[in-house]
């Protein structure tokens, strides 16, 4: 009896040691993917997953997957914290009919994508990038293309939220280059820089319980509007700075739009050309406000700023 006992015993041991070190495969700080990886291998550099689905599931909050070739990584869900970086290597994401990428994150979780080419295929993919949930999403050195959005977050929560989307292009996406939005109470603060939006229906567009600068940026041949600051229900107010930026050969350049109620939707532009739009600036129902130091022209209609202007201090 004592025997049996006492192999009961080391087996009981040995499974222990089988699960914690499964648990710690599957809880790795730094894992890899790679074209030639799979995703039955533990998510070593020298033992890569293929894809960042299988990948993420096998990286602890608060770690980081890193691309070791060039290829498609597929599309992922993310409900933690996580850096994905590809920047020396471009990861890519074919996205035909569905989201790139879909962030679902806990309420002080932070996302970090970087280096990064998400494509719809020419079949027109859904969102490249969803934000739904979480503390703060971080978006560098990224190429979106052929979306219906590029850059979609639109939250309902009652936490705030940070967007800063840098170094990236967003192009040729039917709907919006970028929309930001939360329905809850929360605000989204956010800074896009050194960022294209063109050819979309709309290069940027911020609403409800949003302030947002841009900053040396490009918005242009949007077919609709190229910035667009706008409310839908009374009394969550949007506010954009745009400055140092161009905004060129869109439909609209600069809208505050059909806000629900008067002044809620709010543009604040300063150092920005406004060229070759089919109308330069309307204020709608909103407030254009200008620091006197645009160039506005070159507009089929100028349209004008809100009067008075505003002074920098």
């Amino acid at each position: 009896m004592t025997k049996v006992r006492f192999a009961i015993n080391i087996l009981a041991v040995f499974a222990v040691c089988l699960l914690c070190s499964s648990l710690a495969q599957a809880q790795a700080t730094r894992t890899w993917v790679s074209g030639v990886g799979d995703d039955a291998n533990p998510c070593s550099r020298t033992a890569p997953c293929k894809t960042f689905e299988g990948a993420i599931s096998k990286t602890a909050a608060g770690g980081e997957i890193n691309c070791l070739d060039p290829a498609g990584f597929g599309a992922v869900t993310i409900t933690k914290s996580i850096l994905i970086d590809c920047r020396h290597t471009l990861g890519g994401i074919l996205a035909a009919t569905v989201n790139g990428i879909i962030i679902n994150a806990g309420a002080n979780d932070k996302v970090i994508l970087r280096g990064l080419d998400i494509d719809g295929d020419g079949s027109g993919g859904l969102d490249g990038i969803r934000f739904l949930a979480g503390a703060s999403l971080h978006v560098e050195d990224t190429t979106i293309n052929n979306m219906t959005n590029g850059i979609n977050v639109g939250l309902n929560q009652a936490g705030n939220a940070e967007l800063y989307v840098t170094n990236s292009y967003i192009r040729n996406n039917s709907n919006v280059g970028i929309f930001v939005s939360n329905s809850g109470n929360g605000v989204i603060s956010g800074v896009i820089e050194r960022t294209t939006s063109e050819n979309n229906a709309f290069g940027l567009i911020g609403r409800n319980n949003t302030r947002i600068e841009a900053r040396n940026s490009v918005f242009s041949g949007n077919s609709t509007t190229g910035v667009l600051s706008e409310v839908l229900s009374a009394g969550p107010v949007s506010v954009i700075n745009v400055i140092n930026s161009a905004i060129t050969g869109n439909g609209t350049g600069l809208s505050a739009g059909s806000s629900a109620t008067a002044v809620q939707g709010n543009l604040r532009v300063s150092g920005s050309t406004i060229s070759f739009n089919s109308t330069g600036v309307t204020a709608g129902n909103g407030v254009a406000s200008t620091f006197s130091d645009n160039i506005l022209r070159d507009n089929a209609a100028a349209g004008a700023f809100t009067a008075p202007a505003l002074t920098k201090n």
